[in-house]
């Protein structure tokens, strides 16, 4: 039966690329044709909404009241991303394999065990009714598009994907998927690692997977030199109070960072009505600003890396404490499957999947499984005028946890931890699961209210990267980002003189990494005389000269990744390194077995490290040259079809423990960067038209059109496209017009 559906899936996928070779390509299109494609007359609307849109086709919704901006906001998120909608509606209903065929049979079943949309009919129930007619018309309009639209994105006619009518179910389900919680990631990993390790072995390491892992400093060395390497994860942001910067204003920037594709997983708006008036990004299908700002405040973020899950050791349970529940997966190509999934007391046995696969059950206990309303909370936060409203919106964001960045036109700067987190008793768990006896009650939350907060700062500024929160009423997470990105956000924001806004732009590209050069100078120590032959000689002196920058044309960053790239295997096996991988500390980790290895044989070590390094180096010298960013669509992992789909390869600056994250793994030689920075956002509030806002691609999805990547040259100057608040400027700078007219 398994060999059938391999073939099934095979066959599925070969018709596919068939149906993409012989079928017409995505043809190039203009901005005047893509905005021609508007289905703009017999909308649900009560009066005429116009649309301004620039030339990167960034749209400012100007609407009469405050249904209507909801409509035309739907309208355009599916306008420029129905596509990439779709695909998430598939995922977060477990519906793959209706597209992919019997080879995502069991990504569907993991996916249904997670079951993202199982509290969805009760939010919906509990939603204030002003909440609810937001979101329904916001799904009125995707409604609309789908409907009335001339033709269906070029991906969905090549899959194969009719699109059917949203739904509020749709539009909640797939806002739980956007909140898994970062520690599955993690667990994951350990799970497969710790199954290949002995228990003794496991013990010993677990306290140490949990630590920040910071070097012990250096008497030479400020603090915020000694970094450990983030290798996954992350987002920077920071805001300057008003007595710090030069407008006067306080100023504000964000940084996310996500896996880099094509479309962008952001797209840039604004929006005026009588309720709301705010421009930032948005999450394609979200109907709110996640990062931006409104007349009164700017706001931004990062994840808290907080623990909204717990896994549970069910074991012990008695057969007759599970259920199973009985689910039929209709499959291109193979008519339907029938799948049991498993439920326990503490929620679904995700062991059951490949994503968890252990030893024996496991169980999800999620905060996404119970009723929180994040989208009421959102829309507070974009009409919020001070630091007292923007506390009271977030008291009720519980998932994804979220470390939010407040500035004010009042000059004030401030900081919170917004998540619903069960009270965990002060002490690091024990291992990856708990028993199923634990004594505490899951049930006894605290949220954003009792979370620690600042505002006003002695330093006058605040900032967020991933790193541990300070200590509150219960533990926040297990797994943060180490002091790397922090330090340095930190450092530069610490100079006396008042910051510019050129200043803080500066920070969305530094690629400076001091704790990357400490461990670089260690090891050049470590070594002692400089090598004998040519090449090693030569990228000692590289090695010897580097300043701990990451630009793409840095010779002495190749040669520490090299080096670093061929030591860490000869000094830790593959399992156990495995492991360190899996967390974000992995760097500290590194230098904590460096610190570990006789000096003898370290020596040793790094002598054979630096040949064979050298070897590599020869033909490769700068940075850019091994660390490339690629610009690829999804579909460019189909065999043969997908050389259609990749856009773009440069060379890239940064690291995994930069600001300017670009993240990689172990460097042995050329590889693409798939994850880091992704988009930028910058605004002074001295100004309400100074809000600037980059993609690393574009803001139209769709495949050919002239905005699908034309903000990558932008992206790599360092510019920004400005998104003003003011009515009479966007109507001035905003040239392209659309009219939608009501039913």
């Amino acid at each position: 039966m398994n060999s059938i559906s391999r073939l099934h899936g095979i066959l599925v996928v070969a018709s596919t690329i068939v149906r993409g070779l012989l079928g017409p390509r995505p043809r190039r299109i203009d901005r005047a044709a893509r905005l021609a494609a508007l289905p703009t007359r017999g909308l649900p609307l009560r009066a005429p909404v116009t649309i301004h849109w620039n030339d990167h086709q960034v749209p400012f919704i100007e609407a009469a009241h405050d249904e209507d901006l909801a409509v035309a906001l739907g309208l355009v998120h599916a306008h420029l991303r129905l596509a990439q909608m779709e695909i998430m509606r598939l995922v977060a209903f477990g519906r793959v394999s209706e597209v992919a065929g019997p080879l995502a049979v069991e990504l569907d079943r993991a996916l249904r065990l997670f079951d993202f949309g199982r509290a969805v009919p009760h939010i919906i129930a509990a939603l204030p009714d002003e909440t609810r007619r937001w979101a329904q018309g916001f799904v009125d309009g995707i409604n609309h598009h789908i409907t009335h639209a001339p033709t269906l994105p070029y991906e969905l006619r090549l899959l194969g994907v009719t699109p059917q009518p949203w739904t509020l179910r749709d539009l909640f389900t797939v806002s739980r998927l956007m909140c898994i919680d970062v520690s599955w990631i993690v667990w994951s990993r350990l799970l497969r690692a710790r199954a290949d390790m002995d228990p003794a072995a496991w013990a010993e390491l677990w306290p140490h997977l949990l630590q920040d892992g910071v070097p012990p400093p250096d008497a030479d060395m400020p603090d915020e030199q000694l970094l450990a390497q983030a290798l996954r994860g992350g987002s920077n942001a920071a805001a300057i109070a008003g007595w710090r910067s030069a407008s006067g204003g306080a100023v504000i920037a964000s940084d996310p960072h996500l896996s880099v594709a094509l479309p962008n997983l952001w797209l840039i708006a604004g929006m005026h009505s009588p309720g709301h008036h705010a421009v930032g990004l948005m999450l394609p299908g979200m109907p709110f600003i996640g990062i931006g700002r409104n007349p009164y405040i700017a706001w931004g973020g990062t994840s808290l890396h907080a623990a909204s899950s717990e896994l549970y050791d069910v074991s012990a349970l008695p057969p007759e404490a599970f259920t199973e529940r009985v689910e039929v997966l209709r499959v291109r190509g193979a008519g339907t499957r029938t799948v049991r999934l498993r439920e326990s007391p503490f929620g679904p046995v995700v062991s059951d999947a490949p994503l968890l696969r252990a030893d024996h059950p496991l169980a999800l206990h999620w905060a996404g499984h119970g009723v929180s309303d994040e989208m009421t909370a959102m829309l507070a936060l974009e009409r919020a005028k001070d630091w007292d409203d923007f506390r009271a919106a977030l008291a009720g964001f519980a998932i994804p946890g979220q470390n939010m960045i407040y500035a004010g036109t009042d000059g004030r700067v401030g900081q919170m931890l917004a998540a619903h987190l069960p009270r965990r008793p002060p002490d690091p768990p024990l291992d990856l699961a708990m028993r199923a006896d634990a004594p505490w009650d899951r049930s006894n939350v605290v949220t954003g209210a009792d979370l620690p907060a600042w505002v006003d700062p002695e330093a006058g500024f605040v900032a967020s990267a991933n790193d541990r929160p300070p200590n509150g009423e219960v533990p926040t997470g297990f797994f943060f980002a180490p002091p790397d990105r922090i330090s340095r956000l930190r450092a530069l924001l610490s100079r006396p003189a008042c910051l510019t806004a050129d200043d803080i732009r500066a920070l969305h590209r530094d690629v400076v990494s001091p704790g990357a050069l400490h461990l670089c100078r260690r090891l050049l120590r470590d070594l002692g005389a400089p090598p004998g032959t040519p090449a090693e000689l030569r990228l000692w002196r590289h090695l010897n000269d580097w300043d701990g920058s990451y630009n793409s044309d840095s010779r002495g960053a190749a040669a520490f990744e090299l080096l670093l790239g061929q030591l860490v295997p000869r000094l830790i096996p593959a399992a156990r390194l495995s492991t360190y991988q899996a967390v974000w500390t992995v760097r500290a980790l590194v230098v904590r077995e460096i610190d570990a290895t006789p000096p003898a044989r370290l020596r040793a070590e790094i002598a054979a490290a630096l040949r064979r390094a050298a070897r590599r180096a020869s033909a490769r010298r700068s940075w850019g040259q091994l660390h490339r960013l690629g610009l690829r669509h999804t579909l460019a992992a189909l065999p043969l079809l997908g050389r259609r789909f990749l856009f773009d390869h440069f060379p890239a600056d940064g690291s995994n423990d930069t600001l300017n994250k670009t993240g990689h793994s172990l460097v042995r030689g050329p590889h693409t960067v798939r994850f880091g920075s992704c988009a930028r956002h910058m605004s002074d509030l001295a100004d309400p038209d100074a809000n600037q806002f980059v993609l690393l691609g574009g803001q139209d999805g769709w495949l050919g059109s002239e905005n699908f990547t034309d903000q990558v040259p932008l992206w790599r100057r360092g510019d920004y496209v400005r998104v003003p608040l003011r009515l009479e400027t966007v109507r001035a700078e905003f040239a392209h017009k659309t009219v939608l007219t009501p039913g």
